[in-house]
Parts: C-alpha cells; structure tokens; sequence
C-alpha cells in the first residue's frame, strides 16, 4: 500500500473534529454502560439471594432415547433425579419428573446412572451433574440425553467411525469459530502496539458475566425503580438482547483498558515487557473479582439452556449451536469486510504491517489502537457469550487462554486472518484428538501445535519471515 493511498484514507480536517467529538460521545456512553453493568454486578448477589415469593417453582424433564431399530423416542422410568439440598425424584411411567424448588438461584441436578436400565446410557457422561439457574417466576426444564449402548459413544462404542469423526469434526468447528472471534481480537492488538495482553481471555468471561446478569435482571438490575414494570425493564431480558448488552460492555471495558492502563503506559515510554507483566497481574484482578461477585458454582443462562439435539445426517447439534455457529460466521464474515473494506479496517492492518510507515502518512495510530481494542474487546465478548450456551464460569477465560495464543501464534501473530485459520484448526485438533486420547487431556494438544510452531515456523502459517540485519 503506497503512502499516497494512505493520505487518501485520510477525513478532511473538518470531518475529523466531527468524527472526534462523535468519538468522544461514543466513548462517554461506553463507560456509563460499563458503569451500569457494575451496578448489575454489585446488586446481583443479593438479588439471587433472594426467593421467590409468587410460589414454588420446580425443575422438570422427561427422560427418553431414541430406538434405532424402530425410530422412534423410547421413554425411561424409574430412574432417579436429585437436586442437590432440595429432593429428589423417580420418573414415572412416561418417564417425566419434577422437583420443586425453593426459589430462584443456581442449582445442581444429578442423575442416579445406577438406576439406569442395562444397556443404557448417559449420551455425555461429563455433563452429570449439570449446574442449572432457574429463573424467578418460572420452571426450569433439564435435559439427560441418553443413548442404547456404551456411555458417550452411541453405536460406535467409542471407537474410530465415520459417525463420530464427523460429531467430533462438528464440535471442533463450532469451537474454533468461537475461539476464532476471541483470538482476532488478540492478534490485532499485538500487530498494532506488540503488546501480548494475558488479560484478553478476560474480556471472553466479562461478555459472558455481563450477557448472563442482564439475562436474569435486566435493566431493573442499574435502575431500580423499573422493577415494577414487565421485561426488559422490570426483569430479566432475552438472552440475544442481553448478548448485545454483553457485547457494549465488552467495548466499553476494552476502551477503558486502552485509555486509562495502556495508552498511559506508551505514552509514559513504558516497555513491551512491563506491558506484559502489567496483563498478567490485571487478568489474574479481573479473574478473582468475576469469583467476588458472581461466585464459584457454574451457572447457566435462563434461555435456551435445555435443548433436545437434532440430527443433522450422522451429526446431533442443539439449535442453539447451530444458530450460534451460524451467527460466528455472519460476525467473521462482517470483521473480514470490515478490514478490508474500510477506511478504519484498511488503517488498522496498515498500523499492523508497518506502525511508523503508517503514522508518517498521516494516520492517526492512537485513534486506530483505540478502536483495534474497542473493537476487540467486542468480539472477546461475543465469544464469551457464545461459549456460554453450555456454561457460564468464572474462570472461563483463563481455561481456554492457551487454545487461544495457540491459534494466534499458529496462524501468525498480529495477522487477523491468521488467528481465524490458527483457531479452527486448533478446534478441530484438539477435539479430534479424543479418537486417540482421553478426553480430560484434550487442550494437551493445544500446547504441543504451540511448541512445534514455535520451533519449526515461528511466523506462523500466514507469517511472514523477517529478515534481521
């Protein structure tokens, strides 16, 4: 890209001041939602403290498999559910069950394997016992998948077919397009101020946390005299607005981060090195104040948290994660646009390939940094939302830290397609691996793809090599 293209990437001077104080506005409004969701935050754990005074509510579900032989669903009773410092439950003739709760909170439902016929089995064994959140004023349904023949393996017991290394190719995809959205992020923030941020995976959990309080409180949550009034004011709001409500949130704690943390520490000449040890101690702040407040037991969000899986030829997939994955696609699609596209997009990978290039030009790199982390900061939360479908924790972040410099230095560091190809072959790896591994020790192959990168193609797959000398 030569220096006069990026002279007309430049706003006339007029446009700038306007595009500056909408900038300003723009991030004024950042921080009072980021002040917002605090206040969600903060209220938070003394409202799920509180019980429901409208009557019991219950936990229920029905426990069935799918007959092969004759197609059709076979219902399972006589099996017992408990809900842990609550009851239990055995299911009956049509093999449903309910148990009734004392209130809203988080709860842990548990399924008596041992009380399963012969021959029958828990689908997903690891997903016993599910952490559950029952919603105030409502029931809150639970899914056992089960299966005729051995636990998590269908009719392939657990061997090598076609059946379940399409399953496992399936599962692979749907990770890496999420961990694809977080290392983006990632990777654009190292290419325009080489900064490896250890706190990024952080931004993954704060989406997360943000999305699954405004799910349960809603507005209501920040302003409380619009309790009174119906969802999404007085309650709880559906889980895609409170994703979108995650996302802002995201945004806006990526814009403070820059603004009062990182620009201040470039400015004060502060080295890449201090940098690095500066996130590591914020990731390890963020990670114990998400414990403080939303504390250790993984909960989930209120909507679309049972699902019965559908089959897609020899692949079973909830309609959550097909709309999800579906949804990665589209926000991948739209960044890729956007980069190349864009006169922001088209600044941020000029930055990228050449920061003093780019600044002699014309271009303003502290406006294009703020946006590179703005930006960012929402697609880690989209990611955390995401990955949430199944749990939230507190500590997710700091679970899958390593998958996702893996697919960053895979893929090539400060390369924003890069960390998308890094991310889905990471995915689609570590989750393959299970043909051959247990799958406890899975993300082991996460760090062994970073080793062997690190030693034979440091750059990465779309790296380029540099020449020093």
């Amino acid at each position: 890209m030569s220096g006069q293209s990026w002279r007309r990437m430049l706003p006339h001077p007029s446009q700038r001041s306007r595009a500056l104080h909408m900038s300003t506005r723009a991030s004024a409004m950042l921080i009072l939602v980021l002040g917002a969701v605090f206040g969600v935050l903060m209220g938070a754990g003394s409202a799920g403290a509180q019980t429901d005074d409208s009557g019991p509510q219950a936990i229920f579900g029905q426990l069935d498999y799918e007959d092969v032989e004759v197609q059709e669903d076979i219902v399972v009773p006589g099996v017992i559910i408990e809900v842990d410092g609550v009851g239990t439950s055995e299911t009956d003739d049509n093999g449903e069950f309910r148990i009734e709760v004392p209130g809203p909170g988080p709860y842990v439902v548990t399924l008596d394997v041992d009380t399963l016929p012969t021959s029958i089995n828990l689908r997903n064994p690891e997903n016993n016992p599910l952490n559950i959140q029952v919603r105030e004023g409502s029931d809150q349904r639970v899914l056992f998948p089960l299966i005729e023949g051995e636990a998590g393996s269908g009719d392939d017991s657990g061997g090598v077919s076609f059946r379940r290394v399409a399953q496992l190719t399936a599962e692979g995809l749907k990770q890496g397009l999420y961990l694809a959205m977080a290392a983006i992020g990632l990777s654009l923030i190292f290419g325009t101020t080489g900064l490896v941020n250890f706190a990024h995976s952080e931004l993954v959990t704060w989406g997360m946390l943000s999305s699954f309080f405004f799910n349960f409180y809603g507005l209501a949550g920040v302003i409380g005299f619009l309790a009174p009034l119906p969802p999404p004011f007085g309650g709880g709001v559906n889980l895609i607005l409170a994703a979108v409500f995650g996302m802002l949130c995201g945004a806006a704690l990526g814009y403070v981060l820059n603004r009062f943390i990182f620009r201040s520490a470039r400015q004060a000449g502060v080295s890449l090195i201090a940098q690095m040890v500066m996130t590591i101690g914020l990731s390890i702040l963020l990670r114990y104040f998400f414990l403080y407040l939303f504390g250790g037991s993984p909960r989930t969000f209120g909507d679309y948290a049972a699902q019965r899986a559908v089959s897609i030829g020899p692949i079973e997939l909830t309609p959550k994660d097909i709309v999800a994955m579906s949804l990665s696609v589209v926000v991948l699609v739209a960044v890729a646009s956007y980069l190349e596209m864009t006169k922001m997009g088209k600044a941020m990978r000029a930055v990228a390939d050449n920061r003093d290039l780019a600044e002699s030009t014309g271009i303003n790199v502290e406006r294009v940094i703020t946006w590179v982390w703005v930006s960012g900061a929402a697609l880690a939360a989209i990611s955390g939302v995401f990955f949430g479908l199944d749990q939230v924790k507190w500590d997710f972040g700091f679970r899958i830290l390593l998958l996702i410099f893996a697919a960053v230095t895979l893929g090539g560091l400060g390369k924003a397609y890069g960390a998308l190809v890094g991310a889905l072959i990471v995915g689609l790896a570590i989750n393959l691996s299970t043909l051959v591994i247990d799958a406890e020790v899975k993300n082991m192959v996460a760090l062994l793809i970073l080793a062997v990168i690190l030693l034979f193609r440091p750059q990465g797959i779309l790296g380029q090599r540099e020449r020093i000398g």
